[in-house]
């Protein structure tokens, strides 16, 4: 039996407080969604505060417009992320049980649904208020890299959106972990999995956030708008269809005919190819991503010399 990871005890709730007779209770990942937006905030004045960044060295944004964005920005990625997942992950759920779509203390989140929330938030902000969108993007995917290290982090210490049974060496057995959780090949007394949160937070958080810095600071990419959201939108898309690879699928995907969780399959054997739901909401965003490269570069060829 390989060696196998305890999981660390970290209650999933930082503090409790009882008023009244009912108790109210700060979570860390209730709290990492704090800290990410106020990451994101400072980066965001980090950034409009060093003119070369940005061409003929002139920020798009003052300090007040950062702000409005921010305030925006929540909303849509509260309300997207709970609606993508609706709609893309649990629909059958929620037509007969459409009260539990604001039940969102019991969990369900989706980044891509946010994703959509933002961009939709950022447009109305730049419409609204005459602002240039391709630059709110930019800075908005520059930033979001903040919100993915801290969420994955708190889905771990949460002990869910775990990984697929595993016996390397860094597999850990969270919570609640039985044998009879794995696949019938498994043979260990409990079942150890990939913690997926961690590689999700370092790949998508730290790895993306490094090479927009690089992308920025070294190539001057932010002076041609819309750059740095192509290239997130690529990179981004990327990992997380590479991490599906070693993400255990939400349970309404997994059956015993299709034991890899997969959205589509190609054929109908149990070892078939296909992909997931985070794949089939993630490629695209390669694809669309190359597409704004292309567009951008054609544009202003010479912009980021």
């Amino acid at each position: 039996m390989p060696y196998l990871l305890p999981f660390p005890d970290i209650d999933p709730v930082l503090v409790s407080v009882e008023l009244f007779g009912l108790t109210f209770s700060i979570r860390w990942y209730a709290l990492a969604y704090v800290a990410g937006f106020a990451a994101a905030w400072a980066w965001m004045l980090r950034l409009t505060a060093t003119p070369r960044l940005w061409k003929a060295e002139s920020p798009p944004l003052p300090p007040d417009a950062i702000e409005r964005l921010i305030t925006w920005s929540v909303f849509g990625v509260v309300l997207g992320g709970r609606l993508g997942y609706v709609l893309f992950y649990n629909p059958g759920h929620y037509i007969t049980n459409p009260l539990g779509i604001f039940a969102v203390w019991e969990g369900g989140m989706s980044f891509h649904g946010g994703a959509l929330g933002a961009i939709l938030a950022g447009f109305l902000l730049s419409w609204r208020y005459n602002l240039p969108f391709a630059s709110i993007a930019d800075m908005m995917a520059f930033s979001v890299p903040f919100g993915l290290f801290l969420g994955r982090v708190a889905n771990f210490i949460n002990a869910e959106l775990w990984g697929r049974p595993t016996d390397v060496a860094w597999a850990v057995v969270f919570p609640g972990a039985r044998a009879s959780q794995c696949p019938s090949w498994w043979t260990a007394e409990l079942c150890s999995r990939h913690p997926s949160q961690l590689y999700e937070a370092g790949l998508e958080g730290v790895l993306l956030f490094a090479v927009l810095a690089i992308l920025a600071y070294r190539y001057g990419w932010l002076r041609t708008p819309g750059k740095i959201t192509g290239a997130f939108m690529c990179l981004y898309g990327a990992a997380r269809s590479f991490i599906e690879i070693y993400r255990e699928p939400d349970s309404q995907f997994v059956t015993a005919s299709n034991p890899f969780g997969h959205a589509i399959r190609f054929g109908t054997d149990a070892g078939d190819l296909g992909f997931t739901m985070g794949q089939l909401l993630s490629l695209p965003m390669v694809a669309a991503g190359l597409a704004i490269l292309l567009l951008v570069s054609r544009r202003s060829p010479r912009a980021a010399a």
